[in-house]
């Protein structure tokens, strides 16, 4: 067995809307069959019992294929990964399977498919396997890779609302919602959130002098320089004090209820290390954390420092282990607690207690390891939320919005929050940006509070799902045309629009980046783009294959046309079918309350209606079409063609958009045109555009090199009309021949190339269908002939019209091969005269389009 290539599909794709590494594995023929495999199920199971015995879905023999399949998923849910969805697909090159298994965090999946690859040769050669071991080193990956408790509960709540998320970076920083509706938060702190409200909570001295400004009870005390000025700030607001650096988080050096000077200088040292030190009034009373977002008290919690009970057989270190078994508590922030340790400062501590770990506390005897009650060192948290006195929740919230925080942790030190804070001498120690949430997520003890849902609320106000509309074209024709055609429409609606398609990436028009970007990466890039309200995007099926989609669920999906397909024979999808199933992945993943517009006429694409929840919206040139009137008698959404206008019906509803309006479709003469002008026109309707904005934006686009290169534009040479035009399989060359025999001209000439990683039938078919429209062919070789030898392309496409000469209508009178497109041009030119009509085939369009615009410039 040999995985021959893997690839994470980081979207909705052929086979899941999940996440999922699919790899590429051949087998020998030998390992078609793991029960011919003498003692390898067996041996496997020996090693790895949890995988059970592997199965095939189509009841057919259990390859090696079927068992990476298997242990890539079962260590992933040993590991404690919830994850459900795998599957084994036979491809048509014997022994080869395409192996799709889910995945939550990519390098989790991708460690689970190598492990279990090695699980497999372990059991084929007869060697150990570590089991336990990969399983805790997926484990620890996963608690690595996935998002903290805080961020989590935050993506959690946002995916129940509804909102699209992605993160941006291996750590923290998530974005929530698309375009100019997204948000993004870091840990647990908001974009809206400036870096002077964090400079502020990170200088205490400053904060304790915007609280006491705005009447929230402070500690007395200063930054101090030296131990002696600490020990005189000590004497000035009276012992005990505290030690605290003046920029720190987490407890690192704080020490609390000092009574001594030699305590404060230790203490002054240890503070020391992290900055300038500041001296305060200690307060008596617990350790609250009190959860401010946005203009809400969200939760409260009673901290306790890290401590152990004496049963008096245990010592100190031994009861610190036993804790320490609680499988809440690990070394880092992925469990609600952590993990104690016995550091200097916890030393120091039991020093104080004339303790040290080896002591045996007495029973019921509390030992302290930590001033600090952090649940980042160890501490606990007990919920109060529901006993926090209306006072005390003012305050703070008072000081969350004086230093400017929108999620804000407001340390309070009091005997309790029942009561306010001037009552008992109690007061606000500290204000913290980006605060731990875990204490409130899942507490030590009490009830636990949603607080990934307050910040999403904060975040995206009721009904703002964070989406903006997002229309998929995908189809084997029509795809740049009507993505550039409703694009313009949306712009027209006053939308700024970002679209993605075959030329590159455009936002309003401007484009950003050259090339084809009709894959996931490009979708990606426009949903990122902070002033996007809309967004068209061309999906191709090498990107859906490849990765899948770059989105969740799209409001809009136009499939155009399947026909005979193209690019067939890649990828293992051998058959229009196949390539259909492809396709419709964007169908699958529309919103229930979007709607797929799909081409009645197309069998394969009017079946994909029965596998999406959403509306249809049909559209076709035929209005007498059995799927159409079918539709139309339902009182469903239709497009069609009446007599020399664009229908839209809808119940009793009817509008009506002359041919005559809109130039791209010539007067109705282009037929495929007016194809793409509906299927533009019915994903306009879904969106909700105004009729009358319809109607003018149609009338405005012109299929010119501007808004639609390589689409049927035309140039006038030497009093010839010339069309540049970027057909490139079988159902485009039957769309181009029916305008073309339409056209008056004294002779046609055509200009044609191939694109050599095409199956050679596809290739010769395209000369077969344009023979009989056309006089004169030049056949040019471009550069890039992917594959073929040279000459091989031009001696295909000559077979082509071969095949055709002896049948009636054929009219070729003159062929010649010419290397290089451009060459090819001008040989054309040269054989035009007034009257006639040249359709050249580019390939490389820009530079094509170029050369055509100078020689038309340069006609008299």
């Amino acid at each position: 067995m040999e995985i021959l290539r893997t690839r994470a599909l980081r979207g909705p794709n052929l086979w899941t809307p999940k996440t999922a590494m699919l790899a590429t594995v051949q087998c020998a023929s030998h390992e078609l069959d793991i029960n011919l495999i003498n003692g390898f199920a067996a041996q496997l199971r020996t090693l790895f019992p949890a995988v059970g015995t592997p199965t095939a879905t189509d009841n057919g023999p259990v390859s090696l294929a079927h068992v990476l399949q298997f242990a890539a998923t079962v260590l992933q849910q040993e590991a404690g990964v919830e994850i459900g969805f795998a599957r084994t697909v036979a491809t048509p090159e014997a022994g080869v399977f395409q192996v799709i298994v889910e995945y939550k965090e990519e390098a989790v999946g991708r460690m689970a498919m190598e492990q279990a690859e090695a699980l497999v040769r372990a059991a084929l050669a007869g060697q150990t396997f570590a089991t336990a071991e990969v399983i805790g080193q997926l484990r620890e990956k996963d608690e690595h890779e996935r998002l903290g408790p805080s961020t989590g509960s935050i993506a959690n709540a946002a995916l129940a609302r509804g909102i699209p998320l992605r993160r941006l970076t291996r750590g923290s920083l998530v974005q929530f919602g698309w375009g100019s509706k997204q948000r993004r938060i870091q840990a647990a702190e908001v974009d809206a959130t400036s870096t002077v409200a964090e400079s502020i909570a990170q200088d205490k001295e400053l904060t304790k002098k915007l609280l006491m400004a705005a009447g929230v009870p402070v500690p007395f005390g200063r930054p101090v320089e030296s131990p002696d000025d600490a020990w005189q700030v000590a004497l000035e607001v009276g012992l005990p004090v505290v030690a605290k650096p003046q920029d720190g988080n987490q407890g690192k050096g704080v020490t609390v209820n000092i009574n001594t000077r030699a305590e404060l200088d230790a203490a002054y040292r240890a503070a020391a290390s992290y900055g300038v030190v500041m001296v305060e009034k200690f307060l008596p009373g617990h350790d609250y954390r009190l959860l401010v977002v946005g203009n809400r008290l969200a939760a409260a919690a009673r901290r306790e420092p890290p401590q152990v009970v004496g049963d008096g057989e245990h010592t100190v270190r031994q009861l610190v282990d036993i804790v320490n078994l609680d499988p809440r508590r690990s070394d880092g922030h992925a469990t609600s607690l952590t993990r104690i340790r016995l550091d200097d400062i916890a030393l120091g501590q039991l020093e104080l207690q004339q303790l040290t770990p080896d002591s045996v506390p007495a029973i019921g005897q509390k030992v302290v390891l930590r001033h600090n009650a952090n649940l980042s060192t160890g501490g606990s948290a007990t919920d109060v939320t529901d006993s926090v006195h209306p006072s005390v929740a003012a305050s703070a919230i008072a000081a969350a919005q004086m230093v400017g925080l929108d999620i804000c942790g407001v340390d309070v030190v009091c005997e309790t929050v029942e009561r306010p804070l001037e009552e008992q001498a109690g007061g606000v120690v500290e204000v913290n940006a980006a605060p731990g949430l875990r204490m409130h997520l899942a507490p030590s003890y009490g009830q636990p509070r949603p607080i990934g849902k307050y910040v999403v609320d904060m975040l995206f106000e009721k009904g703002n799902n964070g989406r903006i509309p997002v229309v998929t074209v995908t189809g084997t024709n029509g795809k740049t045309t009507t993505s550039r055609l409703l694009a313009h429409l949306l712009m027209a609606h006053g939308l700024t629009t970002g679209m993605t398609n075959t030329d590159g990436i455009y936002i309003n028009g401007r484009q950003i980046e050259s090339g084809d970007c009709s894959g996931p990466r490009s979708a990606r890039n426009v949903l990122f783009h902070p002033e996007v309200d809309a967004a068209v995007l061309e999906v191709a099926r090498g990107g859906i294959l490849r990765e899948g989609l770059g989105f969740d669920q799209s409001q809009v999906a136009v499939v155009t046309n399947i026909g005979e397909g193209d690019h067939l024979g890649m990828n293992y999808i051998e058959t229009v079918e196949e390539l259909a199933q492809v396709k419709g992945v964007t169908v699958r993943n529309i919103s229930p309350k979007g709607y797929a517009v799909l081409n009645a006429q197309d069998p394969l694409v009017a079946a994909m209606s029965s596998t999406t929840a959403a509306q249809t919206i049909f559209f076709s040139m035929d209005k007498h079409h059995p799927v159409l009137a079918t539709h139309r008698s339902q009182g469903k959404r239709s497009v069609f063609v009446e007599g020399e206008a664009i229908i839209a019906t809808e119940g009793a509803w009817r509008d009506s958009i002359p041919l005559s309006d809109v130039p791209i479709t010539g007067n109705g003469r282009i037929g495929f045109q007016v194809q793409n002008v509906m299927a533009a026109v019915a994903a306009a309707w879904a969106l909700g555009i105004p009729s009358e904005t319809i109607r003018r934006g149609l009338s405005s686009f012109a299929s010119d090199t501007d808004n639609a290169p390589g689409r049927f534009n035309t140039f006038k040479i030497n009093g010839a009309t010339v069309v540049a035009d970027y057909g490139h399989n079988p159902d485009a060359m039957k769309a181009l021949v029916q305008v073309v025999e339409a056209t008056p001209a004294n002779k046609r000439v055509l200009v044609i190339s191939a694109a050599g990683d095409r199956r050679d039938e596809d290739i010769r078919v395209q000369t077969s269908i344009l023979a009989p429209a056309f006089d004169d062919a030049i056949l040019y070789q471009d550069a890039a002939q992917r594959g073929r030898e040279d000459g091989e392309v031009m001696a295909l496409l000559r077979e082509g019209f071969e095949r055709v000469s002896s049948q009636p209508g054929y009219r070729i009178k003159h062929m010649q091969e010419v290397r290089g497109e451009m060459l090819a041009i001008d040989a054309a030119i040269e054989r035009l005269q007034p009257g006639d009509f040249c359709l050249v085939l580019i390939d490389r369009v820009e530079e094509a389009l170029a050369h055509l615009r100078a020689k038309a410039v340069a006609t008299p």
